[in-house]
């Protein structure tokens, strides 16, 4: 069985899905496979093995959605109170209606406040650059900073819509981040490492690289036209002000399966607990009733492809991870959790079954297909193995 893997995932790298990648099943219990094949920089004949360490980008918002309700828990944050309470700048964000004829953007008050809830399942009106084009369009008419400068003013953007009418795909989740912060006395890492990271045994996940993880750092390429693969450099930013809930973190794959694990097993890992068994299946439930997750449309190439996982089929969002609502080619049933991260690193929860893998490679833009069917395959053999139950 662990051939079986092993294979995939060679025969995946080698036909060009990535420099190299690494990847991980587990169950309730433990580890079923773990592996990596393939460079962590291509021509560099560094391996990519199993304990390499890749920016994972969006993964950290299940992190940082974990953390938050550690803090509903405790009665220091509440869902559904105004985040303003805690975030006083929430108070004052406005919904962006379009631009005049002098490209100056049109501004009104939201009719409902923004909640944490909102913030948390992608329904509160922030969006993203890289797939809305107003927002883009506001950043240039406003001089106002990219998200990945790490600016706190990045986050002072414009809402798209009213919270809680649609679901868009933005940076909600680095305000939860915030909130976080601010009621826990704590930078975001700080708090991960002394509740979640930490008590997970999560030791190679972090905002800011130790030396030894640097060590062990894969770096960055770019899929460019002819479907081949470069090395390329995301510029680090100059004088970050925040640590990115929405999507910070480098980590490895052996970290990520112990959060996954500790979702599987109702919020406890290794007799180390750190959500309510009732948290986890709240956060595992539809937080968003009718909506449901739509097609991320570029207007940013370099970052991002169109990107939708199983197109065309019903997703919901829960606290904080998209819902499959239905059951899929690859095995996992319908309530089954998942995200991705920028740079094509994916996951998956299966809590019905007691079953679920991570993968992480190196490559923009997102949603590059040849890398996530790598990750699919790897998933439906662990379907095919029959490793649930």
């Amino acid at each position: 069985m662990t051939n079986k893997f092993d294979q995939i995932l060679a025969d995946g790298i080698a036909a060009g899905a990535a420099p190299g990648a690494t990847a991980i099943v587990v169950n309730r219990d433990g580890v079923v496979w773990q592996g990596g094949a393939g460079e962590r920089v291509t021509g560099s004949g560094v391996a990519m093995s199993e304990d390499t360490v890749g920016a994972i980008f969006s993964m950290t918002k299940a992190l940082t959605g974990a953390a938050a309700m550690q803090l509903v828990e405790q009665g220091r944050l509440d869902l559904d109170a105004p985040a303003g309470d805690v975030c006083e700048w929430l108070n004052e964000a406005q919904v962006l209606e379009g631009f005049d004829a002098d490209d100056n953007p049109i501004m009104r008050a939201p009719k409902t406040a923004i909640t944490l809830r909102h913030l948390l399942t992608h329904t509160s009106g922030f969006t993203y650059e890289i797939w809305n084009a107003n927002e883009q369009r506001w950043q240039a008419t406003m001089n106002a900073p990219s998200l990945f400068t790490l600016e706190n003013k990045a986050l002072q953007a414009p809402l798209a819509f009213d919270p809680g009418t649609q679901w868009e795909y933005g940076i909600g989740i680095d305000w939860a981040g915030k909130m976080i912060e601010t009621v826990s006395g704590m930078g975001l890492g700080e708090y991960f490492a002394n509740h979640l990271t930490g008590p997970l045994e999560m030791k190679d996940t972090a905002f800011t690289h130790t030396p030894d993880m640097l060590s062990r750092a894969a770096g960055i390429h770019a899929r460019l036209p002819d479907g081949s693969l470069a090395p390329m450099e995301l510029p680090a930013p100059e004088n970050p002000e925040f640590e990115m809930g929405g999507g910070g973190l480098h980590g490895t794959v052996g970290d990520y399966g112990r959060f996954i694990r500790m979702i599987l097993n109702d919020g406890e890992l290794d007799g180390v607990r750190v959500l309510k068994a009732e948290t986890v299946q709240i956060m595992a439930q539809n937080h968003i009733g009718d909506l449901r997750v739509k097609e991320l449309v570029t207007v940013a190439p370099p970052f991002s492809n169109n990107a939708e996982f199983f197109p065309g089929k019903p997703k919901s969002w829960g606290l904080t991870f998209q819902i499959n609502e239905s059951e899929e080619h690859t095995g996992r049933p319908a309530g089954t959790l998942m995200w991705a991260g920028l740079a094509n690193s994916f996951f998956w929860i299966d809590r019905k079954n007691g079953l679920g893998g991570a993968y992480i490679s190196q490559i923009l833009p997102f949603a590059d297909q040849s890398s996530l069917n790598l990750f699919l395959d790897i998933e439906k053999e662990a379907y095919d193995s029959a490793l649930t139950g």
